[in-house]
């Protein structure tokens, strides 16, 4: 959530190695009561749902996943696609909850996601390069990683 002390990305806060979010105890306490349900956390077993389901999604629509990084709290994907990144992350929420709830992690209801996320374009190899780079390398443990094929060709 925005101003805990891991940091975040918010509206402010979202330029590709830029800062992030200050810790600010006050604002993540507002954050929390505002929620209606506990924060979701990705086990072992959900991590691995959700990465299979990004891979799935990927190949049935003919997108790239160069590199991804599910984390207890949120994910992190590269893909090469001839769609805006908001369409992908709609569809990753979407499929990654259904594929969750298909496996008998939750009920229907459960909610996973924040309202939106945060998504960029990559507009050079030098770019990707770095982004992969920033999901695979720097964040933190690795839990639920995949880098593809397409990822060493840049």
């Amino acid at each position: 959530m925005h101003g805990e002390e891991a940091g975040s990305v918010d509206r402010g806060h979202r330029l590709f190695g830029g800062p992030v979010v200050e810790p600010d105890a006050s604002r993540a306490t507002t954050e929390s009561r505002l929620m209606d349900q506990s924060p979701y956390l990705l086990d072992a077993d959900r991590r691995a749902c959700v990465l299979e389901s990004l891979r799935s999604d990927c190949l049935h629509r003919g997108w790239i996943l160069l590199a991804a990084h599910v984390r207890s709290t949120h994910v992190h994907a590269i893909v090469e696609a001839e769609v805006e990144p908001e369409k992908i992350l709609t569809v990753f929420k979407a499929y990654a909850s259904r594929r969750l709830n298909h496996c008998g992690f939750d009920t229907t209801d459960r909610k996973r996601w924040s309202r939106h996320g945060s998504t960029r374009w990559l507009w050079s190899d030098d770019d990707v390069r770095s982004a992969i780079r920033y999901v695979v390398d720097e964040q933190g443990e690795a839990m639920a990683v995949f880098i593809g094929a397409g990822a060493m060709d840049l």
